[in-house]
């Protein structure tokens, strides 16, 4: 005796007692993610530490956005400024953190969606 799958054509949903354990696995992969929206990434930024020509201060700069306009740099500097307990700035299209503060940045833009 043979116990197979059956899909109804006009269905996508697989009956739970004739699927597979793969299947389920995947139906429930699928249901669990629905109310999450798609994490997107947008691209890669570099997160840069420069110290050359600021009078020996350290600052974090974050360049080369993509899609990316004016107003949400300036919304992700506050941000960054923010929790990071730092003055910053946005200039020539760069995001500019005053101090070490790399990987506090990296995590404000993965949650962004900015990078991964």
């Amino acid at each position: 005796m043979s116990i197979t799958s059956k899909r109804c054509p006009s269905h996508s949903n697989i009956s739970p007692s004739l699927a597979t354990p793969v299947e389920m696995l995947i139906q429930l992969a699928t249901f669990a993610n629905r109310n999450e929206p798609p994490r997107k990434s947008r691209g890669r930024v570099d997160i840069i530490l420069v110290k050359a020509g600021r009078g020996g201060k350290t600052v974090t700069v974050v360049q080369n956005f993509v899609g990316i306009g004016l107003p949400e740099k300036e919304k992700l500097a506050k941000e960054m400024q923010k929790t990071c307990g730092v003055g910053g700035t946005v200039k020539e299209g760069r995001i500019e953190i005053q101090g070490d503060k790399r990987e506090e940045v990296a995590r404000i833009l993965t949650k962004a969606g900015q990078c991964r």
